[in-house]
């Protein structure tokens, strides 16, 4: 699988990353041997490039990326890991995580700290989970109500540890374009992660990449289905868009790209999978993968080159 580099540093991605937010329980219970199976599944598909957070079942997405990748040479992976939430002990648990998503017992809780300390002390959380001894990015994670906060103190301490060489590239990810823009603007970093604004159903963050593209700055574009909408090649009545269901006019515009991409000879999650790769500032795509099954899908998705046909029905629908 071809490697993309992350501009101005010495870190490279492969083109397909594997997002292990599902590992950790999304939703759904996921077993050890599962996880364990879904992470070899991509490591024999070639992707090497693996994303994760404190964030993923209060850890165990890390804890278990971290098992999975034990027996392999550290030198041939990349992981990125997020700061911002420490984890600390629940005063209230309620036995489960299931609130924020994740089917995990709830005897901790996220703890919101952006400052350079917090970002410090998460980084050395998740080293300890991880089992490893260095991250190769480190995203600064859903910041969006902070930012000022996070370019005084949060993005200079990961910059200091770039510097130092303890961290390979610096970022922030969210699902919000704005704010990446001006970290972008106003901030030395090296990349950011971008979740479900550039897809093929959602756009809305051209102005980013306009920004990363001025500022020789990467993209990771993360949520490459829209939670869902895309991962099909017809969308039916009860597809998801962004974490809830979709509003009509969405199913209609997912509909007619399904329709252009049949047209031109390709399946949907195929031009999904591979749209926001056609833009020269993304760096990779990273897909939630929880299962083997689910890993070869996407990686065989993304090995089969969608027609130019295909392209341009898909631009005709797109405008």
């Amino acid at each position: 699988m071809e490697h993309r580099a992350i501009a101005r540093t010495a870190v490279a991605v492969t083109e397909l990353g594997f997002g292990a937010a599902p590992i950790a329980n999304l939703y759904t219970p996921v077993t050890d041997a599962e996880a364990q199976a879904a992470v070899d599944a991509a490591w024999d598909c070639g992707i090497r490039y693996f994303d994760t957070a404190p964030h993923y079942g209060l850890g165990l997405s890390e804890r278990r990326l971290g098992a999975a990748l034990t027996r392999r040479r550290r030198e041939d992976f990349v992981i990125s890991t997020k700061v911002g939430r420490l984890l600390v002990e629940n005063p209230t648990p309620t036995g489960s995580d299931l609130a924020n998503g994740f089917a995990v017992s709830d005897t901790l809780t996220r703890q919101l700290d952006y400052s350079a300390d917090g970002v410090r002390r998460s980084l050395d959380a998740s080293l300890e989970r991880l089992g490893l001894d260095r991250v190769d990015i480190v995203f600064v994670h859903d910041p969006v109500d902070h930012m000022d906060v996070v370019i005084r103190e949060a993005i200079p301490a990961l910059i200091r540890l770039r510097d130092q060489g303890v961290i390979g590239a610096v970022g922030v990810g969210m699902n919000l374009w704005e704010p990446l823009r001006r970290a972008v603007i106003e901030t030395d970093i090296d990349v950011v992660m971008v979740a479900g604004r550039w897809t093929l159903l959602d756009r809305s963050a051209a102005p980013l990449l306009e920004a990363c593209d001025a500022n020789d700055c990467s993209v990771i574009a993360a949520a490459p289905f829209n939670s869902g909408i895309l991962a099909q090649d017809w969308p039916g009545a009860s597809s998801y868009f962004d974490y809830g269901p979709a509003p009509d006019e969405v199913l209609a515009r997912a509909r007619a790209l399904a329709r252009a991409c049949e047209t031109g000879g390709a399946a949907l999650p195929q031009a999904a999978l591979q749209f926001p790769l056609r833009h020269p500032s993304v760096a990779g795509v990273v897909a939630g993968m929880g299962t083997a099954r689910q890993v070869t899908e996407d990686a065989a998705l993304l090995a089969t080159p969608v027609p130019d046909a295909a392209w341009d029905a898909i631009t005709r629908v797109a405008g």
